[in-house]
């Protein structure tokens, strides 16, 4: 077993173990979902080739804690242990931006002393479409 895959184990068991302390005193939520389909079935061998090829772009995921706008005085001013106040409550969610577009929300988890984010809330696809208008 590669080092990825025992990497992505170890992930889905500690978050597994998270959610299983969370709802240990309360019901479980009950989400239904859309069954998954394979729809690339019905595609010409010329798309599905296409279609690899544009899932094998590389995106840049990041998450932000806020932001902050402070003018260039104040930055040049900034050293060890300088605080800077962000536009973001304490426990909110953070934002999840692929190549800067805002996809998500969700919470910082630790596993194995790495941090790590679950997603606690997806923007639709027609909410990511307007705003990219």
């Amino acid at each position: 077993m590669s080092d990825d895959q025992d990497t992505m184990d170890e992930w889905a068991a500690a978050l597994a173990e998270a959610e299983e302390s969370e709802n240990v005193s309360s019901e479980p939520e009950v989400a239904e979902l859309d069954e998954l389909k394979d729809t690339t079935s019905n595609l010409s061998p010329d798309e599905k080739r296409k279609l690899d090829t544009i899932l094998d772009i590389p995106v840049t995921i990041s998450m932000e804690v806020g932001r902050s706008k402070i003018n260039i005085r104040n930055l040049l001013q900034l050293n060890q242990g300088s605080v800077v106040e962000l536009d973001r409550v304490a426990g909110e969610p953070l934002d999840v931006l692929v190549n800067g577009t805002l996809i998500a929300h969700g919470e910082v988890v630790v596993v194995n002393d790495k941090f790590g984010i679950r997603l606690t809330d997806v923007i639709s696809q027609v909410e990511r479409i307007k705003k990219l208008r």
